[in-house]
């Protein structure tokens, strides 16, 4: 059994209109509606991180994913029971993309539960902006709702987005009631040097989007020994003008100056720096790349730091791989850190 019409509607109202806000600004900015317009505008006052391109970007994805059919596609999976009482589900949202955190707002609204949402300071405009548009959808969505300043209190479940660092503090705090807690994650892409031109360059689209602040950004290739990175750069090449944007150039500037004075060995074309590294999380500007033998042993050790990685991205190497150009467009069952959010909040 499926969400009930009233809880599903708003949001199928909320994808039609932010397809069609995103449609018309693209074509004429004059003409769309003024108020999410000053949202955008204020959002990257706010965060310089966050600029129109990828603001118009995360709302064009939701606007996408948000139809009837995704939806009741997506709920067909469960099993809802409609007797069930409503329970508090705190969010503690991350802040390093837009609306990073829509997705567990979105299953707890949907699974029956009331949201108490705590946002990032960093992202605190555009999800309040969204629920006002659905309570004018669905006035009983306001009593479903809370936006929570100071310390969560009262909740019966916790789902909480941050780094391996704040992460502690969150099972501290939250360890002894129901929990989702996520810790730092990172994308990679396996190349094989078979690739065509297309593949390369959508896979810039994985590497810079949201400046690569994203758990689904690649910040790290694994290449066959004797890769030919000069093939890669040709392919990049399109998305030059990242460098244009300053807190991107000033992190680009640093990092590069970093390893030209430790002597490190890098591959730089002006507006991106490859650093043979092990790690997978590469500073922002940087891409990590490693050498590998065999694809076999490759996927082995993969499997081992399974818990470290949130999506690969390669040519149909594997059914659960991602497509060059699609980390940024999961769909609503791509759950973070391959976590059921929907089942959990089921079985409160």
């Amino acid at each position: 059994m499926a969400p009930d019409t009233n809880t599903i509607k708003p949001f199928v109202k909320l994808g039609e209109f932010l397809t069609d806000f995103c449609d018309t600004y693209y074509r004429n900015k004059q003409e769309t509606n003024a108020e999410l317009k000053e949202v955008i505008v204020t959002a990257g006052h706010q965060n310089g991180w966050f600029t129109e391109d990828n603001l118009l970007f995360a709302l064009q994805q939701w606007g996408t994913l948000l139809t009837e059919k995704n939806i009741m596609d997506w709920m067909s999976r469960y099993s809802f029971n409609p007797d069930k009482q409503p329970k508090n589900v705190g969010i503690v949202m991350a802040g390093n993309i837009p609306l990073v955190g829509f997705h567990d707002f979105l299953c707890v609204v949907l699974s029956g539960h009331r949201v108490l949402a705590k946002q990032s300071s960093n992202d605190k405009l555009l999800l309040p902006y969204l629920v006002r548009f659905l309570v004018e959808q669905e006035p009983s969505f306001s009593d479903k709702i809370s936006f929570v300043d100071d310390k969560l209190k009262d909740f019966d479940a916790v789902i909480a987005t941050g780094s391996n660092n704040t992460s502690r503090y969150f099972e501290y705090y939250f360890g002894k009631k129901p929990n989702i807690i996520r810790k730092n994650r990172n994308s990679i892409a396996l190349l094989t040097g078979r690739e065509s031109q297309e593949q390369l360059n959508a896979l810039g689209a994985d590497i810079f989007r949201y400046y690569g602040l994203g758990c689904r950004n690649v910040s790290k290739i694994f290449v066959p020994k004797g890769y030919d990175f000069d093939v890669l750069f040709k392919a990049l090449y399109p998305y030059k003008d990242i460098i244009n944007q300053h807190k991107y150039a000033n992190n680009y500037d640093y990092n590069k100056a970093v390893y030209l004075m430790s002597e490190f060995n890098i591959l730089d074309n002006g507006f991106l720096i490859l650093k043979e590294d092990e790690a997978l999380a590469s500073p922002i500007s940087v891409l990590f790349y490693s050498y590998y033998d065999d694809e076999s042993k490759l996927m082995e050790q993969l499997g081992i730091m399974e818990e470290q990685i949130q999506c690969v991205v390669s040519k149909g190497l594997h059914d659960d791989h991602v497509g060059f150009g699609e980390t940024q467009k999961p769909s609503l069952t791509d759950y973070a850190d391959g976590i059921d959010t929907m089942e959990f909040l089921l079985q409160l």
